[in-house]
């Protein structure tokens, strides 16, 4: 199973309907780890250094921060950039099917936007 991070502004309601199919899922937000407030280069750091897989909508930043950490080299856990105007239920069947039938370490390195 995959371990998450997503930031600070994450939809709560695919957070939520996350936790209702997948009750057991290994998942944080940033607010829940000390992390509100805190450049997208210090989220992708944290979660590197504690192997999660970031989830975000931000499509402006976030993927050029973690394009920046793998061109130094630098560990990334990989980033999943949900589209803000997918369907909820989409957006949550295809996280879900991420967590499920795949494994950490083929998202290493890996910028993924969704739909699929």
């Amino acid at each position: 199973m995959l371990q998450l991070l997503s930031d600070e502004n994450f939809n709560g309601d695919i957070v939520r309907g996350l936790f209702l199919r997948q009750p057991n899922l290994d998942f944080v937000r940033v607010q829940d780890v000390g992390l509100r407030e805190v450049d997208d280069p210090a989220i992708l750091n944290w979660a590197a250094n504690n192997e999660r897989i970031v989830l975000t909508h931000d499509r402006a930043t976030m993927p050029n921060f973690a394009y920046e950490r793998l061109l130094k080299e630098e560990p990334m856990s990989g980033l999943f950039v949900v589209n803000d105007r997918m369907p909820i239920r989409q957006a949550i069947d295809e996280l879900l099917l991420l967590v499920t039938c795949s494994t950490q370490e083929e998202w290493k390195g890996i910028v993924l936007y969704l739909p699929l």
